[in-house]
């Protein structure tokens, strides 16, 4: 075989130079086409990918439904490319023939066969070229494919050259005729026409659609919309996906323009987060199923998910390892070929064909698997976010309470994030012992038996990271566990902000984020600098290999020449990659196995029982639900039931009242006690997923009474809601709630405490429309506080300690005493505090009395009521500002992005933000710069000096600079991250309410989380490898990715807040499937960005490639002697590494561009404009003030943005000292904007607020806001212990706190708790009562003990009895207090000394209620009468009653 090849290789040797350039064309090109179609069943298996050449605008007629109906029109440039190609190979067969025939003729040994090799290759390339151009017929291909335009300009320039030669032999005299120099001029005519098909590239193809006599062509020229076409990666051919050109149009738009998310195609199905969620959990549940006892391995399911695609990236990775090895092999026969030892003839163009020719596959390789490995991970991030997102909708109520929201946004953001990166390392883990193997068996060439202590020193410097690597992930561990503690904290904080600003608490609870963050540093400092220390080791390691290798062998007396320690040296350079990767990968498996075992621990928690409740099919039962020996608890290792023994039946269309709290969840449609509200548009909310009906959804407005506040709105229902409804009042939240669930049309209503949020007149509006007339046919189960409506429910439950103590109709009960007639009595004396005072107007309030005894109950449905009439005054004349105010001021903006490539200032303000530690920016580039000059001289001199000399025993010098490099880097960069993110807290706490209200909660945990993960861990490594250039592109998309996030983590805490509504509504699938079209959002422009990182990349090392075969070839030409070989050598060892170096440093670039964003948009939340100072100290209130607390208006003027009209319209009164103020007017009249104006929290237009004849303007936010008190309507509570939710400044003693508790009536409680004060409360006091979280409040305003108290609608969310409670309360301990109270429940404020109403931002009334009321035109008298009449009114709707179906 050998001689037949070196015979073969001779007789090639001896055609003309024309034939051997032909003959090496067209074999390569055909060898390389005939690669591609063996190939393209294994990598269209792997890729899911099509036919063998597509260009990437195709339209394949089968890919259509009508292909019958289509019809291929056949341009004539399609048919002269096919004759020319057939009559090409008729030319090169007739040629072949008649060479075979001569030769058959002549002498045995006379036989020349190489005359056959031109014509039987192109004969061959051009029968390969005709049938591909056919192929492209019945593609219907626009264009031809590039590697067949790219074969035809070859062959034409092939011709032309040939004839060049041919014409000077004949001018020279030298030209002898044959017949391939006539098989070339008869073909020239052909091949120059194929030459300008091939310039031209379009087939001349078009499809036409038959409809009838009308013909549509379906290729128009119009573009798909981006979000409408799916990515050509999906169909693209073999050639497309080696060059990577199915992504140049992306690239040609986004060198036009920047580019938008809808200019990204849509990801291929396969890569699709619904395809990768699907495989990955049938895997996890399989292997739940397999060994239910065994815990499953998460790490197990993935492998088993996703080992296809990996197992093909590891043929692109071992094929590149292999590759890379063969330069280095190589150098020693290369300097042995330059100091004149040819081994045979050609040797140097042959080394330089070998050379090229594996650089050129390392490339490609390369890029395939760095590609790949980043589409694996991208697969796993999908996966496993859809994977915790599902879970946190099924968590049970024990499982929710041991895992935060900001902890479970932790799993999403920073564990599954990690996860996905360790793709990066999969392979590194078998790669490295090859890499050993096969550096070793270069060594033993060149070294001999020394190779046998490098591998001694290879196996050490491993060892040696052991220890460190156990060390690591200790340090990963707790690092992670104080980022989860610090993200828990920031969640809370964000989301009670106005209660931390009202209260005065903010820099309390920044100063606990720092103290938090410290822990967190101090991990992080010990994580970096342990990582410095492995990457000493490393940097160090290949110079300790070598080291140690040149000394043994010269120690055994080894023969070294100047080939042996080249080739070595090249070996140690490629080995040194693998060993300085692996602190990383030490590294990184470290923190991946923390994360795994995080997610895993998470996905392995309590689900609620699906088996739980059993669905019955409608008309088998008449029983809409039925409990039989109900047992119901939060904590199911609590000794004592929340429900015990509960025995219930409801019939189908009966209305039940449950007295007493309970919450109920998991049912058709559940309206909850705190409102839900998610960011969007009203419309949104109410469709709730279903399809819009015009006349039902106008129904639903009607029923629920939203069509007033609608109207306000300038957007109407289209209007933006802000994070968790912020900008919405209680009141609509409530009936927003209430239309979403009326909307579903469900068969079972559960309703817990839908009135307690609105007013008198809204309440008995709801109650008529929505359950007496909207749900009468349904079943209603409604927990109610609001003893007036019970007489109209067919059966009510009394609870009491968790048991049913009463269960009957409203008589029944009523007669039976015990608690119920509590209940009732106490809402009784409420009714009876506001009997209007007879004796100074008996007329008047016997009037009123008739009215109400009378016909109220028919006014409130058929004539306008007093209500009405109120609103028309009111309302009718002019839109309320107020709401329209409170609507447009705080939509939830769009998350802001910089165009273009990140400035420049970025990088400053990073740098900046070190202070002095920025100096160590030129110690850290010296310290580089002179590790990499040492490293090139002691190279130099091996390769120059004697031999035998052991020059190299000093190298070891150079690792020290690297390791002084890491720990500056890491210094730098820890003082960078520390500085950054105090500024961003501090900024964001200091900000305006307004930035809380329209900035989802979501992108600020973006920015605490995701964003400060990077710079924290990634950044200063990467600025380690930094280098300048203008890769604009990249920036753009990155962008597109980096704002793509923070929808999934904002509905990632949205939905996990509202899935007791989410489940009620059985809507999990929909918000599933919500979280997997916005995962492919991300996916996509992070696809992209990868993709375009590579595309890059390969670009530039095909360029330096062919560059460095350039250079071979010129080594290779030049005469023997003139360049030293040892010096060439070494020339060809750095040339080796020349596209890898290129590759890295754009990578790096483009890493550092990606992750440099993360400090922009911090850096973007350091610049947010703060309110006023939180103290002014030239200007600071004395300590007793306000000692009167006296508050004066004048001419007070508020509105919530500049852009936006007033809220407020010039309110002049004066609220005397130690009096009692009741607020009072109908939603939208300014009440809430009185009171922040009060706090600040939105700062005056024009006018003034005097405290004791103090302008609160001119002093310190925190001095204002400390010395005032306030109870809000949303009672919020804070992760740790009763104690620090009283007083969390701990100003107080236990003494006074317990006197604080047993004033606000829950001393008792706490005291029958195990640990007292300490007794925990969980986030959002969910732990807790509604009622018992609103005593808090009213504990925490006793002890502050300030000497003006706002209650801002503090008692709507408890009963009747425990609001008279907390009044009798507040009467008792703020006797000599002025205390503002607004109110809907007209008895919480009937006994005050004054009464402000407010209409459409301006005092219509201030007065005394008795004063009010004695005024018949009076609009509080008509408020009174409303809420007076509302029990009464109740009463007759037990005509209303209908039998149960």
């Amino acid at each position: 075989m050998g001689l037949l090849g070196l015979g073969l290789l001779n007789s090639f040797g001896d055609l003309p130079l024309p034939d051997q350039i032909g003959v090496a064309i067209h074999a390569s090109l055909l060898l390389l086409l005939l690669f591609f179609v063996s190939a393209r069943r294994v990598l269209s298996c792997a890729f899911r990918r099509a036919p063998m050449f597509k260009d990437d605008r195709r339209s394949p007629v089968g890919d259509h439904p009508d292909a019958e109906h289509h019809r291929v029109v056949v341009g004539y440039w399609f048919k002269i490319a096919v004759c020319c190609c057939f009559y090409n190979l008729l030319v090169q067969v007739v040629d072949l023939c008649y060479e075979t025939a001569r030769l058959i003729g002549s002498q045995v040994d006379s036989r020349n066969y190489s005359v056959l090799y031109l014509p039987s290759v192109q004969a061959l390339s051009w029968l390969f070229l005709g049938l591909s151009t056919m192929h492209c017929r019945f593609k219907v291909l626009q264009k031809f494919p590039f590697l067949i335009r790219l074969w035809w300009f070859l062959s034409f320039l092939l011709c032309m050259y040939t004839a060049y030669v041919d014409a000077k032999g004949v001018v020279a005299g030298s030209f002898s005729i044959s017949s391939h120099a006539i098989a070339n001029f008869a073909a020239t005519p052909a091949i120059v026409i194929i030459g300008v098909v091939s310039v031209r590239g379009v087939t001349g193809l078009e499809l036409y659609r038959d409809h009838g006599d009308l013909q549509e062509p379906l290729l128009a020229e119009e573009e798909e919309p981006g979000c409408l076409r799916v990515t050509p990666y999906g169909n693209a051919g073999i050639f497309s996906l080696v060059t990577m050109s199915w992504l140049s149009p992306l690239l040609s738009i986004g060198a036009k323009r920047p580019l938008e998310l809808r200019d990204v195609p849509l990801l291929a199905p396969n890569d699709r987060a619904k395809t990768t969620y699907k495989i990955l959990n049938m895997n996890w549940e399989r292997m739940k199923a397999e060994n239910p006892v065994k815990q499953p391995s998460l790490a197990i399911a993935l492998f088993r998910s996703f080992w296809k695609a990996a197992a093909l990236n590891a043929v692109f990775a071992g094929l590149n390892t292999l590759v890379s090895y063969v330069g280095p092999y190589l150098i020693s026969y290369f300097v042995d070929y330059l100091s004149g030892n040819i081994a045979f003839p050609h040797e140097g163009y042959i080394l330089a064909i070998i050379f090229f020719s594996a650089k050129l596959i390392e490339t490609l390789t390369t890029r395939q698997w760095y590609l790949g490995v980043d589409i694996l991970g991208m697969h796993v991030r999908s996966a496993l976010t859809a994977m915790v997102y599902r879970k946190g909708l099924r968590l049970s109520s024990t499982a929710r309470q041991s895992h935060t929201s900001g902890e479970i946004v932790n799993y999403m953001a920073v564990d599954v994030q990690r996860v996905g990166d360790y793709s990066w390392y999969l392979h590194d883990i078998w790669m490295l012992p090859l890499q050993i193997v096969l550096a070793l068996a270069i060594l033993y060439k060149n070294v001999g038996i020394a190779s046998i202590a490098t591998l001694v020193a290879t196996i050490i410097s491993i060892i040696v990271t052991i220890p460190l690597a156990k060390m690591q992930e200790e340090y990963q561990d707790n690092l992670m566990t104080a980022k989860d503690e610090r993200m828990r904290k920031t969640s809370e904080c964000l989301k009670n902000m106005r209660i931390l600003k009202l209260q005065a608490w903010e820099d309390r609870y920044r100063l606990k984020l720092e103290e938090m963050r410290s822990v967190e540093f101090k991990w992080l400092q010990k994580a970096l600098y342990s990582q410095a220390f492995i990457t000493f080791i490393f940097w160090g390691s290949p110079i300790f290999v070598a080291v140690i290798t040149f000394a043994t062998s010269i120690l055994l007396g080894g023969q070294l020449t100047a080939g042996s320690v080249l080739s070595a040296l090249a070996t140690f350079r490629i080995l040194q990659e693998p060993l300085r990767n692996f602190p990383d990968l030490v590294s990184m498996i470290a923190q991946t196995k923390v994360s795994l075992d995080r997610i895993s621990g998470f996905l392995l928690e309590e689900e609620l029982q699906g088996d739980a409740t059993i669905a019955v099919p409608h008309g088998l039962t008449s029983t809409a639900i039925e409990i039989k020996d109900g047992e119901f608890c939060w904590d199911p290792f609590s000794s004592r039931h929340t429900l015990s023994a509960i025995q219930l039946q409801v019939q189908k269309g009966m209305r039940v009242a449950v007295c007493g709290v309970v919450k109920i969840s998991g049912s058709t449609a559940y309206v909850s006690q705190s409102a839900w509200i998610q960011s969007g548009n009203i419309e949104e909310n109410i469709l709730f997923g279903s399809p819009m009906d015009k006349q039902k959804y106008k129904n639903v407005l009607h029923a629920c009474s939203l069509k007033k506040d609608l109207e306000l709105f300038s957007h109407g229902d289209q209007t933006i809601i802000g994070d968790r409804g912020i900008n919405l009042s209680g009141g609509q939240k409530q009936r927003v709630q209430l239309a979403r669930a009326l909307y579903q049309d469900a068969d079972i209503y559960l309703l817990d405490d839908p009135f307690s949020a609105v007013d008198a007149h809204t309440g008995t509006e709801l109650f008529m429309e929505y359950i007496l007339t909207a749900l009468a046919s349904k079943t209603v189960v409604f927990v109610t506080h609001q003893v007036e409506f019970l007489p109209a429910a067919d059966l009510i439950l009394v609870l009491k300690e968790g048991h049913i103590i009463q269960a009957g109709k409203y008589e029944d009960l009523l007669l039976a005493g015990t608690d119920f007639s509590v209940l009732v009595s106490a809402h009784n004396e409420a009714i009876e505090s506001m009997d209007i005072a007879e004796s100074s107007s008996e007329d008047s309030a016997g009037t009123d009395h008739i009215s109400i005894s009378g016909g109220i109950g028919k006014r409130l449905t058929s004539s306008p009521s007093i209500a009405d009439g109120m609103n028309n005054e009111s309302l009718e004349n002019a839109p309320s500002p107020d709401i329209k105010a409170i609507k447009e001021k705080n939509k939830a903006k769009q998350e802001e992005r910089e165009r273009g490539r990140v400035s420049f200032k970025v990088y400053l303000s990073y740098m900046a933000a070190a202070h002095y530690k920025g100096t160590l920016i030129p110690l850290i580039i010296l310290a580089q710069t002179a590790f990499q000059v040492l490293q090139i001289a002691s190279n130099w001199w091996m390769a120059w000096a004697n031999p035998q000399a052991e020059g190299d025993k000093t190298k070891d010098e150079h690792s020290f600079f690297v390791f002084v490099r890491a720990v500056l880097v890491a210094t730098f960069g820890l003082a960078a991250a520390q500085k950054l993110f105090v500024k961003m807290l501090r900024t964001v706490f200091r900000a305006p309410m307004s930035f809380f209200d329209s900035t989802p909660a979501g992108r600020i945990l973006n920015r605490v989380s995701v964003d400060q993960s990077v710079v924290d861990l990634d950044i200063p490594f990467r600025l380690g490898g930094f280098a300048s250039t203008t890769i604009q592109l990249l920036g753009i998309v990155e962008f597109i990715v980096s704002i793509q996030k923070s929808p999934i983590i904002h509905l990632f805490g949205e939905s996990i807040a509202g899935a007791a509504t989410i489940r009620g509504f059985g809507q999990e699938k929909r918000f599933m499937k919500r979280n997997l079209y916005l995962l492919d959002c991300f996916s996509r422009p992070y696809f992209y960005s990868l993709a375009a990182i590579e595309w890059l990349c390969l670009r530039m090392e095909l360029l330096s490639t062919f560059v460095f075969a350039f250079c071979m070839a010129l080594l290779v030409s030049f005469p023997h002697g003139t360049i030293d070989p040892s010096m060439a050598g070494l020339a060809v060892t750095y040339g080796l590494n020349l596209n890898a170096r290129l590759s890295r440093w754009i990578l790096s670039f483009c890493k550092l561009e990606n992750k440099i964003i993360s400090i922009e948009r911090i850096d973007q939340y350091c610049q947010i404009p703060s309110e006023a100072p939180p103290v002014i100290e030239n200007s600071r209130p004395p300590p007793s003030w306000p000692n009167n607390g006296e508050i004066e208006l004048i001419n007070l003027k508020a509105r919530y943005k500049e852009s936006l009209p007033m809220v407020l319209h010039g309110i002049t009164c004066i609220f005397p000292g130690g009096k009692k103020i009741g607020i009072v007017g109908r939603t939208g009249s300014g009440k809430s904007t009185l009171i922040q104006a009060l706090f600040r929290l939105i700062e005056p237009a024009d006018g003034k607020i005097l405290v004791d004849n103090l302008d609160i303007s001119t002093i310190g936010l925190h001095d204002l806001r400390s010395r005032l008190s306030i109870i809000p309507q949303d009672p919020a509570l804070f992760e740790g212990t009763i104690r620090i939710n009283l007083d969390p400044l701990e100003e107080h003693t236990d003494h006074e706190v317990w006197q604080a508790l047993d004033k606000c009536q829950l001393g008792d409680v706490i005291r029958h708790k195990v640990q007292k004060l300490d007794t925990p409360v969980l986030e959002n006091g969910d732990n807790w009562s509604v009622g018992q979280r609103q005593l808090v409040s009213l504990g925490r305003a006793l002890l502050k003990q300030a000497k003006i108290l706002v209650l801002d609608e503090a008692t709507a969310s408890v009963d009747t009895a425990t609001d008279n409670l907390i009044q009798k309360i507040i009467r008792t301990e703020f006797e000599d207090c002025t205390v503002c109270t607004i109110a809907h429940r007209i008895p919480t404020v009937i006994d005050s000394d004054l009464v402000l109403v407010l209409s459409d931002g301006r005092v219509a009334e201030f007065d005394s209620p008795q004063r009010l009321l004695e005024d018949k035109s009076s609009m509080f008298l008509k408020l009174v009468s409303e809420y007076s009449t509302r029990s009464s009114s109740m009463s007759d709707t037990g005509n209303w009653k209908h039998d149960p179906m």
